[in-house]
Parts: structure tokens; sequence; C-alpha cells
């Protein structure tokens, strides 16, 4: 259990993402209704790389203040518009300095958050992941020779990266997050290290990375290193609260619905109940088609949780040929 007093982190902006912040915030403080840090809701504010004010409606704004939540305005000097992902990075170095966790906004609380065991002083990002970066070309470089080309870059050690359970040129065994949470002790410390190996990562990509994209998956290769940077590596056994029975990183509606537990969505249709946050969540074709119609169930239907294709694309093409992706 977390003995640290913390704040918990997420992004939302016009679109889709007030939409996930409203269940954010309204899923975070019916399971945390005396969590004694801050929720804060960082702000991308209108400028040069937001070509759209990407700022959040006020109706929304009015409800997220409601439910405690410090709206923390930023700044995009390096992302923006181009590369939305990069929001988490940018917004670190607004935050009050002390102990977080960032949670991408597609996030349903489910738990406690101070049952979690966090050590701030060792940080970790979630493992609900599938291999989707790097994809080593037929004739090279492979895994290893990619993601050594990253630690030699920032004068990291790569060898105590590693996962000597998995097989060489096998993509567990390289150290790889997915970036929907994270944490540390500091986020101005860590958001300075993350952005500098984010961009130097985009703009002077090492010759190992000639044959990769870069985008979307730029904030889930700088993690890595920046989390080793730290002394920080894979969660250990205090941390199965997060993807569990604490936090579900749904990804989308309609995905929530096809693969998470009987207890998620419970949590999701009680927390969307209220006429408060119905009557914001029903302007958004998803929340309005699979919560408040029903629609839902009939994806759950689809799909037998025991199970499920191994493969989270197979899901989708699935929900999609049923006429009920909607994101």
């Amino acid at each position: 259990m977390a003995t640290d007093i913390f704040n918990v982190v997420c992004v939302a902006q016009s679109g889709r993402l007030e939409a996930e912040a409203v269940l954010f915030a309204a899923s975070f403080c019916a399971m945390n209704p005396a969590f004694p840090g801050r929720l804060i809701v960082a702000e991308p504010q209108p400028g040069p790389r937001w070509p759209d004010d990407p700022r959040i409606s006020s109706p929304v704004r009015a409800f997220l203040e409601a439910q405690g939540a410090q709206i923390v305005p930023f700044e995009a000097r390096a992302f923006g518009a181009s590369y939305p992902q990069g929001n988490k990075i940018e917004m670190l170095g607004t935050l009050p300095d002390a102990p977080f966790v960032f949670f991408d906004t597609d996030t349903l609380f489910t738990g406690r958050i101070t049952s979690v065991g966090f050590d701030f002083d060792r940080p970790a990002a979630s493992m609900r992941r599938e291999g989707t970066w790097p994809e080593p070309p037929l004739y090279g470089p492979g895994y290893a020779a990619i993601w050594r080309s990253l630690y030699d870059r920032f004068g990291l050690e790569f060898a105590t990266s590693l996962d000597l359970s998995q097989p060489d040129e096998h993509w567990e065994r390289y150290l790889y997050f997915n970036a929907g949470w994270f944490f540390h002790r500091s986020p101005r410390t860590f958001g300075e290290r993350f952005l500098a190996y984010a961009l130097s990562i985009r703009d002077d990509p090492p010759e190992e990375l000639a044959c990769q994209s870069l985008d979307p998956w730029l904030d889930q290769i700088a993690l890595p290193p920046v989390i080793h940077s730290f002394g920080g590596g894979r969660p250990g056994p205090g941390l199965t609260g997060l993807d569990g029975d604490v936090s579900c990183h749904y990804r989308a509606l309609p995905l929530l619905y096809a693969r998470e537990s009987d207890r998620v969505v419970a949590v999701l249709e009680e927390v969307c109940a209220p006429n408060k946050v119905k009557k914001l969540l029903r302007e958004h074709e998803p929340f309005r088609k699979l919560v408040y119609q029903g629609k839902g169930r009939k994806i759950r239907a689809m799909f037998d949780r025991a199970a499920l294709p191994r493969r989270e694309q197979a899901l989708r093409n699935a929900i999609r040929r049923a006429g009920l992706w909607l994101r």
C-alpha cells in the first residue's frame, strides 16, 4: 500500500477525451471518496500547435470542478495536434511538484487507488500491451539491435533492462510498456527527461530505427529508457491492482464491453447512471448508443471472455463487421 500522498493525473480536451474525462473523474471519485491527494486534469491551451481550440467545454469543466478536479493548463511547444499523444509528456512540467500517477483518460476506476503499492523512487508503467513496436525488417536489425541503439543513445546499460526468462529476439525480452499509466516522484524531473528522449528519437533517430514507424508509438518508444534511467522497470506484484482490481484501461468502449470483466461493466453502467453524468455523456455517440441504448450488451454477447482472440485487432474487426465499432 502506498504511503506517500500523491496526485492522480489525466489529460482532457474537447471532443472524445472530455467525454472520457467525465467517466474518469466520476469513477475515480466514486471509488476513492477520501483520496488524500489531488485529482488533476491537464488541459492543452490554444496556440500555434493546435489549429482548433482544444479546451474543455464549459459544461464538462463545471462537472470536473464539481468533482473536485483541479484543471491545470499547459502549452504544447513540441507536439500538439501533429502528435496528441505528446500531451502526456508536455503536461508533466506544469504539475505540482509531488509524486504523481498518470493515467490515460480512457481509464475506468473500480477500486481504491491507495491500495496500490507505489514505490515512487522506482517508476514503472503498464504491461498491458502487445508487441506493436518495433517491427524488425526481414534482414535486420532485430529487436536487440533496435532497442540497444536507444539505450546507447542515452548512455544507459542495456543488459539490465532485459527479461532473461524470454528468448533472444522475442519481443517480450525487451522492456516495452503501454503508456496508459506510469508514475514517479517528480513530474518535472520525469517530464524533462521524457521530453528530451522523445525529441531526440523523433528528430534524430538512430540508424537502427530507419525502417521503423514512430507514429503513434513515440511515447512508448521513449518511455522504457526513461523509466530505466530512473532505476525503474517492470511493475512488481504490488502494482497488480492497476490493469486489475483498481483500474481498467479500456481503450475504447466497444473493447470494454467485448473483453472486460462483469465487475468493470457493472461499474461503468453504475457510474454512468446519475443524471448529471448522463446529460454530458449522452452527447457523445459511443456512450449514447453503447451504454444508454444498450448496444454494448450486444457486443458483450458476441464474445466468450474465457476464449478471446489473442490479438486485439480480431476483436476490433468482429465489432466493425457488426456495425458497432464506435469511438
